[in-house]
């Protein structure tokens, strides 16, 4: 397994215009700090909790609360998922819908050594079969252990 992308530098993150258009199809009120925020879970491609999120440079200067709340609006219009790790972290995931896998459906695997996660898109979830009346409206499965970085030292 290769050790997970850098989180983008500020001229790497992607144009907002991608991400503009992404909210528009979804149907949510654009604004800067939405496009802004999905540019940068899209331009990094791999899970970011809340922490690592505002400490990007595109988004140090958003306050915690406007980025949770910008957070909850991208996962209620389905462009990100959300995975919680056993260490209680929730992170954040964003693909463009031209990437197969996502929004959520795959297992992701956590190091417990360095906190990184990663979308293991080449595989799916297993159907759940559940009684009459009811609906499932969410899975996940997490795998954990020790990345290769974290293995070497």
């Amino acid at each position: 397994m290769s050790g997970r992308a850098p989180p983008p530098r500020p001229d790497q993150v992607p144009q907002s215009a991608s991400a503009e258009s992404l909210l528009r199809s979804a149907g949510v009120r654009v604004t800067e700090v939405r496009c802004l925020t999905l540019a940068c879970l899209l331009g990094t491609r791999v899970p970011l909790s809340h922490g690592e999120l505002a400490n990007l440079p595109a988004l140090q200067a958003l306050d915690r609360v406007t980025l949770y709340r910008t957070l909850h609006v991208l996962k209620a219009a389905r462009l990100v998922h959300a995975v919680q790790g056993i260490d209680g972290s929730w992170r954040y995931c964003a693909h463009s819908p031209r990437v197969s896998g996502c929004p959520g459906d795959h297992p992701h695997f956590l190091c417990e050594r360095c906190g990184r996660m990663w979308c293991l898109t080449g595989q799916r979830l297993p159907q759940i079969e559940v009684p009459e009346g009811l609906s499932v409206r969410g899975k996940q499965l997490l795998a954990y252990g020790l990345c290769e970085e974290c293995q070497g030292g």
